[in-house]
């Protein structure tokens, strides 16, 4: 008994299928890849050997159209070939399938114009055009990409810039309310600044990433920015990420365990108000007394310029720049094979089609390793350091740029009591 099997995979829509997939003892896999020649030569083969078996997937690999399908059908089982579908319920041995058959035919010519629809789509990924549907804020939708609205993209950068500034989603949310009249949610802050058209590169339904497919809003700087504050946010509380107290969402006491909140303390007919940072869950009896908050940022302004050199100077740097230097020669690789794509085409290694298809699949490959790139540590803490272990550096910025620079490089902070009296213990991020 001879047993064969059939494939055919569109590449611009799926990849080819494993070989393992039949669960039978197959003599011979006939798979094609985009044309349909195999196809040709199992005809031929048919026509003087013909196997018992004919497994496929589907009855649509056959063809492009019914028409197609249904002639090779019956070229198939006037040679005696008893043909299995393994994902449809269909064999052609059982005369009681006829009926099965000629519904399959109708799902199939259903199918043809939305197949056309994604093969149509697929092109144009492998042009980096944009996929269909809504466009960006801040973009218009141009021949072959996205293009800048220059009524709309100064909203979205001034969006940025506030975020960046102050680390506050919400806050850059209520920015936009008061400054442009533009109201968002802040669901849709939190995609804006995780979209990768805003920058520069073009995202496609199945997770793949294009990049430098447009003109960006965000640089690759400010983008690696925006993912470190989003970072280190989601360890907060949502409302603590854009409190307006440098020291929110920081501290701990080190005897409950509990993380302190801000308290505001105002005297009646008085105009001055106290700040105290108070352990929010404390479970001891009696609880933990609360700390006068300027004497915590004080304290802490203290350590950090006296701890923060001696923690960076602890960093492995050596260790870093060659993970960097991994990534950016992969990058370069990919860069130079893609580049002799070309090449490969006049000399007829490669048609057109299937060099496109590789460079789309060289663009997505340099797309993730430029994220990774983008996901590490900044290469200049040692003089980002250097500048922040002045005092009067700290005393120069408002408590909104005090938090920026806090949680750039503060894990947390803990308060150790020892009596009436305390310290703090500063882990940074490295």
């Amino acid at each position: 008994m001879k047993i064969v099997a059939y494939s055919y995979t569109d590449p611009l829509l799926e990849s080819p299928p494993d070989r393992t997939i039949w669960g039978w003892e197959i003599d011979w896999v006939y798979q094609d890849l985009g044309q349909r020649s195999q196809l040709q030569q199992l005809l031929q083969d048919c026509q003087t050997q013909p196997p018992n078996y004919l497994l496929l997937r589907r009855l649509e690999e056959l063809g492009d159209n019914v028409k197609e399908v249904s002639v090779r059908l019956l070229l198939l089982e006037e040679v005696g070939v008893i043909i299995i579908a393994l994902d449809q319920p269909y064999t052609s041995e059982n005369t009681s399938d006829r009926q099965v058959l000629w519904q399959l035919l109708q799902a199939i010519q259903n199918q043809q114009r939305s197949r056309r629809i994604r093969q149509g789509h697929a092109r144009n990924r492998l042009h980096g055009a944009p996929p269909p549907g809504r466009i960006p804020y801040g973009y218009r939708r141009g021949k072959d990409k996205y293009i800048l609205d220059r009524s709309t993209y100064p909203v979205v950068k001034d969006f940025f810039e506030h975020f960046i500034l102050y680390a506050s989603l919400r806050g850059a949310v209520r920015y936009l309310a008061k400054k442009y009249g533009k109201k968002i949610s802040v669901t849709t802050g939190k995609r804006w600044l995780v979209n990768p058209v805003y920058r520069g590169d073009t995202a496609y339904h199945h997770g793949e990433i294009i990049a430098n497919t447009h003109v960006p809003i965000l640089s690759r700087e400010e983008a690696a920015q925006v993912d470190r504050i989003l970072r280190r946010n989601s360890s907060l509380a949502p409302r603590t990420a854009s409190a307006p107290r440098s020291l929110a969402g920081l501290v701990i006491c080190g005897e409950c365990n509990s993380s302190t909140i801000v308290t505001r303390v105002t005297i009646r007919n008085q105009d001055q108000e106290y700040l105290y940072l108070r352990p929010g869950n404390c479970t001891r009896k009696p609880k933990c007394r609360a700390i006068p908050y300027q004497q915590v940022l004080d304290q802490t302004i203290a350590r950090v310029c006296n701890e923060l050199p001696q923690a960076i100077a602890r960093v492995n740097f050596s260790q870093l720049n060659t993970v960097k230097n991994n990534i950016s020669n992969a990058i370069a690789d990919q860069q130079q094979i893609l580049e002799q794509l070309p090449g490969l085409v006049d000399t007829g290694i490669f048609d057109a089609e299937t060099a496109q298809l590789r460079a789309y699949k060289l663009r997505t490959e340099i797309s993730s390793l430029q994220a990774k790139l983008a996901a590490l540590p900044p290469v200049n803490l040692t003089s980002i350091a250097q500048a922040v272990s002045i005092p009067q550096f700290w005393l120069d910025l408002s408590e909104s740029e005090r938090r920026f620079y806090l949680r750039e490089f503060i894990d947390h902070i803990k308060i150790l009591r020892q009596g009436q009296e305390w310290e703090l213990e500063i882990i940074f991020i490295f």
